[in-house]
């Protein structure tokens, strides 16, 4: 019989945690409870939802206190460096310190990268700060299904600041700017509108544009690409009722310009949260949240429809060979499902 230590031996399976676990262990700032109970959460099984939501319920009193922050940007800005640099700098001065990177997962396979943590060694070794990689999976916009869900158990193991990075691929931010109080948008020195995929929206939901890089020799070209920002933004609507979005140069490589973000970040709250500004917008939050979980769901259950699955390859078919439009073989497919669960419960027993 082979020893539980023999490096032979099968790996032991992890024990499954009651939800008193979960919570006591969040609670208490335990890390290794804390990836377990959002693993639970990221869970698709119906089991696991339903306790994650028990889980979540015995912990919404704890939540709410922290700042929650936003940063997007195109690849390469240098969203990974500068994060890394920002929340050494955080922690450093004394706060707790939760990151969610959100992935970018392959169209054809499924499958992600997850490397943030590679990319923030230093950050990952500091004892108050936690990186939490997840795949962007096939949600729109790039966040992660479970991403607000796991800023509550965040929340709740006492991190006072939370930043949430998207992907940057042009929906994610307004799923991003969904979740978050304060929306920080990092642009390239040089690079025209066209090279960033800007777009009026993507502008008109940030509270502060920083151009990064802005060192050494781009520093001139970061000055040009701040006057231009600036200028676009007096003639945007502010993304935030009573706060001035501005733009800042920084550089998340040699950290100059990181304390003067954080010092926007102070004032946002000091001027905003008196005025129940951000109450306001966590609440609206909410109801777009409910709206969203909505949405996945009756599109979960259409999916899974077994008389959509029966129905689905046959109008294919006939709309690759010019026989139907999309519309009505969308609207045969939407009166297949409907049908099927608007039958009374009684009229559906058999004799």
């Amino acid at each position: 019989m082979k020893s539980a230590t023999s490096p032979h031996a099968p790996p032991q399976r992890a024990r499954r945690l009651a939800v008193e676990d979960y919570v006591s262990g969040v609670l208490s700032g335990d890390v290794a409870l804390l990836a377990r109970a959002i693993t639970l959460i990221e869970s698709n099984l119906r089991q696991d939802e339903e306790r994650a939501q028990q889980v979540l319920e015995r912990l919404l009193s704890h939540t709410g206190k922290a700042k929650r922050i936003g940063i997007t940007g195109v690849p390469g800005v240098g969203k990974s460096t500068f994060i890394e640099t920002f929340g050494c700098f955080l922690v450093e001065h004394g706060h707790k310190l939760a990151v969610l990177t959100i992935d970018p997962a392959s169209a054809r396979s499924g499958g992600s990268i997850l490397g943030d943590k590679t990319r923030m060694e230093k950050l990952c070794g500091l004892p108050n700060a936690f990186i939490r990689p997840t795949s962007a999976g096939d949600h729109l916009g790039g966040v992660a299904r479970r991403t607000r869900e796991t800023m509550l158990l965040c929340e709740a193991a006492g991190f006072d600041v939370i930043m949430v990075e998207s992907v940057g691929v042009g929906q994610s931010e307004i799923t991003l700017h969904s979740m978050v109080d304060f929306f920080l948008l990092l642009l390239l020195p040089g690079a025209g509108d066209e090279l960033q995929g800007l777009k009026k929206g993507i502008m008109e939901m940030a509270d502060l544009v920083l151009i990064n890089k802005a060192d050494g020799t781009n520093r001139l070209r970061a000055e040009h690409a701040r006057a231009d920002q600036a200028a676009a933004l007096h003639c945007l609507q502010p993304a935030t009722p009573g706060w001035k979005t501005e733009v800042a140069l920084g550089s998340g490589l040699t950290g100059e310009g990181v304390p003067e973000v954080w010092a926007h970040i102070r004032k946002f709250y000091a001027e905003l949260e008196p005025k129940g500004i951000i109450a306001q917008r966590r609440q609206q939050q909410v109801l777009e949240w409910l709206g969203a979980l909505i949405h996945d769901e009756l599109r979960r259950r259409f999916d899974r429809d077994p008389r959509v699955i029966a129905r689905l390859p046959g109008l294919q078919e006939a709309l690759r060979h010019g026989d139907m439009t999309p519309v009505n073989a969308a609207k045969i497919l939407l009166e297949t499902h409907t049908s099927a669960n608007s039958t009374p419960p009684e009229a559906r027993k058999t004799p």
